[in-house]
């Protein structure tokens, strides 16, 4: 009963400022273990060898996979708001301007939905981005190499992998309240 009287409420901006910087802290603690499990994974031939420090391509693709969820954790009106301060504030981090930055991202976003289509699962689309954006495929055993395709079992992996990173909004309003 006084966990809803007691929720902190926050504003737009300072959910943006949240949400950004928990997938950051979030990235920089998970990628060297992410990395690891690629190099040792059993899909492998040899190992890709990704250095726990290259985490430039999973970072877009974790924070394009987190904006497309933002839909349907938030009213439009506010999850349009909350997306152009995302916007603003990353575009600062990656030293680009809004413009460059959401051309980056909506890049990104489309080639997801390529990699992904037919289907429509986010997750899934992620874990083939990962796969494709770190050139996984010469890795793997000559018939998926072959197939330029990556192997299913390495993606049903990594999809469990990606799920870590992916933010949790129930969690998130147990605690906060949204401004209005």
């Amino acid at each position: 009963m006084f966990g809803t009287i007691l929720k902190k409420k926050v504003s737009d901006d300072k959910l943006a400022n949240v949400f950004i910087n928990g997938l950051f802290n979030s990235i920089d603690n998970g990628f060297p273990i992410v990395a690891e499990s690629i190099n040792e994974d059993p899909a492998f031939v040899y190992s890709p060898n990704i250095a726990s420090t290259n985490s430039y391509e999973f970072s877009l693709i974790v924070f394009v996979g987190n904006i497309s969820f933002l839909e349907s954790a938030f009213e439009p009106e506010q999850a349009d708001r909350v997306e152009k301060l995302i916007y603003d504030k990353l575009a600062k981090v990656y030293d680009m301007n809004v413009i460059e930055f959401k051309s980056l991202l909506k890049d990104y976003q489309s080639f997801i939905n390529r990699l992904n289509s037919p289907s429509k699962n986010m997750l899934y689309g992620m874990s083939k981005a990962i796969f494709d954006k770190y050139t996984l495929y010469n890795f793997q055993d000559e018939y998926f190499k072959r197939m330029q395709t990556p192997n299913p079992l390495f993606l049903k992996r990594m999809d469990e992998m990606v799920e870590n990173f992916v933010w949790d909004w129930d969690a998130f309003f147990k605690k906060y309240k949204l401004e209005h």
